[in-house]
């Protein structure tokens, strides 16, 4: 009798006595009620408290400020190259009425190469959603938020996203994401610590960030 026969008698040995039942197919599962929504006006001041809580730069602007906004987060960075306008990465899909006079816009796509990214002062995105209880953004990555390592190599990230697309906790967040796309959950800008607690930003990710949100004009 070879070993794997030898176990196999014994597991049948083993279970000889045992009693086959089936399972319970009704188990009674309990969902909790649905949760209260929160205002609005209350899920918005939350995100904002949250984001600042991160050391991120938080500003409310509308629909027409929007450009005027990037403006004033583009204020006082100096350009790489040492001369000339700030070279400001822009992913496909951001909306063009967005971006203000008076930078160099490098458009991003798949075959730019990582060293041109190293080279833009900043870039500019959307986001898909704002989760206010954590202070979170969350990109998709669809249209206006570019790939990964265009929010991962620029020193500085202007986020635009709209009141709306702030949502109160992470579950409201999963529900609205759609799960086979890729996701970038962004919680303030790029910080870590070593053993001393030493904080360090910018070290695998932008060192500023700068979360626009943009409600509707009066």
């Amino acid at each position: 009798m070879s070993a794997r026969e030898q176990i196999l008698e014994r597991a049948r040995r083993a279970l000889a006595d045992v009693t086959a039942t089936e399972p319970e197919l009704d188990v009674p599962v309990h969902r909790p009620p649905p949760r209260p929504g929160r205002p609005a006006a209350q899920v918005l001041d939350l995100f904002a408290e949250q984001v600042a809580d991160y050391r991120a730069v938080v500003e409310r602007t509308t629909k027409t400020g929007v450009a005027g906004a990037i403006v004033g987060a583009l204020h006082g960075r100096k350009p790489r190259a040492g001369a000339g306008p700030l070279r400001i990465l822009v992913p496909p899909g951001f909306p063009a009425v967005y971006l203000p006079a008076g930078i160099e816009p490098v458009a991003d796509g798949p075959d730019v190469p990582i060293a041109v990214l190293d080279r833009c002062d900043g870039v500019v995105t959307t986001a898909a959603i704002g989760i206010a209880e954590t202070g979170t953004i969350v990109l998709d990555h669809g249209p206006g938020q570019g790939r990964r390592a265009a929010t991962l190599v620029p020193d500085l990230h202007v986020c635009v996203i709209r009141a709306e697309q702030v949502v109160a906790d992470v579950p409201d967040a999963v529900a609205a994401l759609e799960p086979h796309r890729p996701q970038t959950w962004i919680s303030g800008p790029s910080a870590t610590s070593d053993i001393e607690l030493d904080r360090v930003e910018g070290v695998h990710g932008p060192r500023t960030l700068h979360v626009l949100i943009v409600t509707d004009d009066a």
